[in-house]
């Protein structure tokens, strides 16, 4: 299905660190690069609040984790809070949007989260996105006095209060987990159609109807983030899925990898990975993310990322 979107390329910025031992000035200075090189988005590797000590249940599909997969970190991993890195890259960068992959947003109370989202959007002029999810992890919620077993539907539910938020001048709300009555929340985010909502999950029923009710992007999960071949055999049925829940798919941004060809070094190599672009875009992919060995000086990562816009924008043009 062919999509309206043009393709996009987006670089990563490192969140985490499993012993503390990173300095998040490179965090701020790589998104800095990516903005003076002209990449498109800089997206934020994940998020938790806090840590239990089960991490063997990151590898449980029922849960939300990834059959086989492992927690990048121990529970004394550091990770950095999203919202407040991305206020920290807006307020050095002017033209690059920013996308927290992903942000357990049911984790922060929907009115603060709103209003959190709406006044990022408006002081960095329109450059958020949120990218969102329900995790893996039951003590982080327990941890935030919230029930593990409703994620979904807290998640659903703050979802509901920012959209009525961010558009309602007067807005209503009432839910098992919050009501309120002729509420009046400013400033509205820079769109008129909020700020854009990317849904991570697999092509599950929960995370399909989230998404036609509320995405305007999708961040694969399981198998569909395995690879780029299993990517492609899921956008149909991602489709199909959000149809059936009354969604437009052909509004529905897509989330891939882009297909890095190393030398034998190791070393990506700019041309052979331009050339396994086409079959991903004809695909439906639209969002390419990359984590790309840039050098640590601003100055030296932004004339190394130059070259990689270039093509990117000449093979997708």
């Amino acid at each position: 299905m062919a999509t309206p979107f043009k393709p996009q390329l987006t670089t990563w910025v490192l969140t985490f660190s499993p012993n503390g031992d990173y300095d998040w000035q490179a965090t701020l200075d790589g998104a800095v690069a990516a903005d003076r090189a002209g990449v498109d988005r800089v997206g934020l590797t994940g998020e938790h609040v806090c840590f239990g000590e089960n991490l063997e249940a990151y590898a449980k599909p029922e849960l939300g984790g990834r059959k086989g997969g492992k927690q990048v970190t121990g529970s004394d991993g550091h990770y950095i809070e999203p919202m407040v890195t991305m206020s920290m890259i807006a307020a050095r960068t002017s033209r690059i949007r920013f996308i927290p992959n992903i942000m357990l947003a049911a984790l922060r109370r929907p009115v603060v989260l709103a209003k959190m989202a709406a006044t990022l959007d408006v002081l960095s002029g329109g450059r958020l996105d949120l990218g969102v999810g329900i995790g893996w992890q039951r003590e982080e919620y327990q941890a935030a006095g919230l029930d593990f077993a409703e994620r979904g539907r807290l998640l659903d539910d703050s979802l509901q209060v920012c959209q009525l938020l961010w558009h309602e001048q007067r807005a209503s709300h009432s839910s098992p987990f919050v009501s309120f009555e002729n509420i009046h929340m400013m400033p509205k985010p820079v769109d008129p159609a909020g700020v854009p909502v990317w849904i991570s999950g697999t092509v599950s029923n929960p995370a399909m109807r989230r998404l036609a009710r509320f995405g305007t992007g999708w961040i694969p999960w399981g198998d569909a983030a395995e690879g780029n071949d299993e990517l492609v055999d899921e956008i149909p049925k991602m489709r199909k899925a959000v149809a059936r829940f009354g969604g437009d798919p052909a509004r529905i941004q897509v989330a891939g990898n882009l297909p890095l060809v190393r030398d034998a070094e190791g070393v990506p190599q700019i041309a052979p990975t331009m050339d396994r672009l086409a079959p991903l875009v004809e695909a439906g992919v639209t969002d390419f993310r990359v984590m790309l060995p840039t050098p640590r000086d601003v100055a030296a990562a932004e004339d190394y990322l130059a070259p990689w816009v270039e093509a990117f924008k000449a093979a997708t043009a």
